[in-house]
């Protein structure tokens, strides 16, 4: 089996060396960019299975690289793990808006952010099916990973993506945050994530199904649900 390419983004040496000795340990290959511009010419050529951007970044600042990768054809699918020193919900929101499918802020863990990259190559590789789901002007193929909003594609994260699956094949039934976070970002249990962060993916995705965001149901003290029946 081919070993996954991780391309490491960051101006920081130490950060990137600690992160490429412990990638190679765990079977990658790791690859590094110290500056925007490099990150988007190796990302077009290499085509990395997962990108870690730093935000802080110089020529092109992590924010603007990652909206050029989900804008190209070529590289839309890779997905992006932001790290940055940025920690407040307002710049989350942002770098979720520009399509980034992870976020950590700095100081991290190496092992909490190998977990994260992990868990990203486990739903790549998940198994799919050929079933198309529709409800309303709502279309999503499977398999392809398309969600077509009255016959025109809208562009979701591979997590929002994930999350509205989860929420779908779960046929009415409400997930908590936790189950969310389990199926969805399938991370190490020995590590603390924010049950806050599927709050905000959750508000991204019902953004982006626009008069269809209400099949989106949140039931108080519980979760969320998907709701079909509702016209």
């Amino acid at each position: 089996m081919t070993a996954a390419k991780i391309l490491i983004v960051d101006d920081e040496a130490s950060i990137v060396e600690a992160l490429v000795y412990r990638l190679k340990q765990e079977g990658f290959r790791p690859l590094t960019a110290g500056n925007g511009a490099r990150a988007l010419e190796l990302a077009r050529r290499e085509l990395p299975d997962v990108v870690v951007l730093d935000w802080m970044l110089p020529e092109i600042d992590g924010l603007e690289v990652c909206r050029r990768l989900k804008q190209d054809e070529a590289t839309k699918r890779i997905a992006v793990v932001m790290l940055t020193v940025k920690s407040d919900e307002t710049d989350k929101v942002l770098g979720l808006e520009m399509g980034a499918d992870d976020y950590v802020t700095k100081p991290f863990g190496v092992r909490e952010l190998v977990a994260r990259i992990k868990a990203v190559l486990r739903r790549a590789d998940g198994s799919s099916t050929d079933e198309i789901f529709q409800v309303g002007d709502l279309r999503i193929e499977w398999q392809k990973h398309v969600v077509l909003l009255k016959g025109k594609p809208i562009e979701l994260t591979s997590k929002e993506f994930e999350l509205l699956r989860a929420l779908i094949q779960a046929k009415g039934r409400v997930l908590s945050r936790e189950q969310l976070l389990d199926r969805v970002w399938s991370y190490d249990r020995s590590i603390e994530i924010e049950t806050r962060t599927v709050d905000l993916h959750i508000s991204q995705l019902r953004k982006k199904l626009k008069h269809l965001a209400d099949h989106i149901v949140t039931v108080k003290n519980a979760g969320y649900r998907f709701d079909s029946d509702r016209p």
